[in-house]
């Protein structure tokens, strides 16, 4: 596990948004790229940078580009036929020349981390799908409604000198779109009996640490089973244009309290993504975010819910 894990100030990103063809009651086809429009956020250095000098693709926040540093994240159907449900994507990496990648970097236990997310983020997959000998890779979940969803590839080339990367393409779900609106404020999120509380704070452009305590019945759980060499994991995707951010926790453990460093890219509403292991099964805890000043407290909003959030071996 490494230590004080941190996700780095973004140094640009797209703002995005949905437009008509989300709106309630639209019948849904192939996945559309949201309209994008430049937005100011914090440099590298955590200020706005106002120049023309062109931003290095490695700066921008992960999840925005299908082709980024010579490899593309190819599904093979991004408009699963079987409609909302159980489905199965199957995708591979390609390099620049267009073949299929098969030599990956193990990353924090495995070759590839997969997630599917909803465009409301409302429903998160986070998968470990299985690989065939010609690099294709096939993940089955449960997409439970019709509409917009976005699926990202995090991953490392085994190619001398590669980087690690996140890719991000569209997948739609036909059918009649109905977006869910935002879980009701709380100050905690449960799941499956679990109570996860957070607190700490989540600055633009500054690093700030997030605190998640996890208890059950009251009495705090202290202990928490590694999972791929952690005791959790969080994912966070901004809301509009769904920068991705996949932070790994600081030392300590086994519970109650799992802590991770992060930045955020910009001002704005997050969801936050937390496994965690406990009694040998993964679950997944879920809040939304609201960043604003720096060094203010996070504004949490949890769900009581476990249908939101998931995480699924292929």
């Amino acid at each position: 596990m490494n230590t004080g894990a941190k996700i780095t100030a973004f140094a640009a990103a797209l703002a995005a948004t949905f437009g008509t063809a989300y709106g309630v009651g639209t019948a849904v086809g192939p996945a559309k790229t949201p309209a994008e429009a430049p937005a100011e956020v914090p440099a590298a250095d955590g200020h706005p940078d106002h120049g023309e000098e062109e931003v290095p693709a490695a700066s921008a926040p992960g999840g925005l580009q299908v082709s980024e540093g010579g490899y593309t994240l190819a599904l093979e159907d991004p408009t699963p036929a079987s409609g909302p449900g159980r489905t199965v994507l199957r995708f591979s990496i390609e390099d620049a020349a267009g073949k299929k990648v098969t030599a990956f970097t193990p990353e924090h236990g495995k070759e590839l981390h997969f997630v599917v997310a909803s465009r409301d983020l409302t429903v998160f997959r986070h998968l470990h799908p299985a690989k065939a000998a010609d690099g294709t890779w096939t993940a089955e979940t449960d997409l439970p409604a019709a509409g917009p969803y976005k699926a990202f590839a995090d991953f490392k080339p085994a190619a001398p000198g590669a980087r690690s990367l996140t890719l991000g393409a569209d997948v739609s779900v036909p059918g009649e779109y109905a977006p869910k609106p935002a879980p009701a404020a709380a100050p905690a999120a449960t799941v499956d009996g679990y109570q996860v509380r957070l607190g700490g704070t989540l600055d633009p452009g500054k690093p700030g640490e997030l605190r998640f305590t996890v208890s059950r019945g009251g009495k705090p759980v202290t202990d928490l089973e590694p999972h791929l060499g952690a005791y959790g994991h969080l994912v966070a995707l901004r809301e509009g244009d769904l920068a991705y951010l996949h932070v790994h926790p600081n030392e300590g453990g086994p519970g109650p309290d799992v802590s991770f460093t992060a930045t955020a890219p910009g001002a704005g509403t997050y969801r936050l993504f937390l496994d965690f292991r406990h009694g040998d099964e993964v679950r997944t805890a879920a809040f939304t975010v609201r960043v604003g000043v720096s060094g203010a407290p996070v504004s949490a909003e949890g769900e009581a819910e476990h249908g939101a959030g998931g995480h699924e071996h292929g």
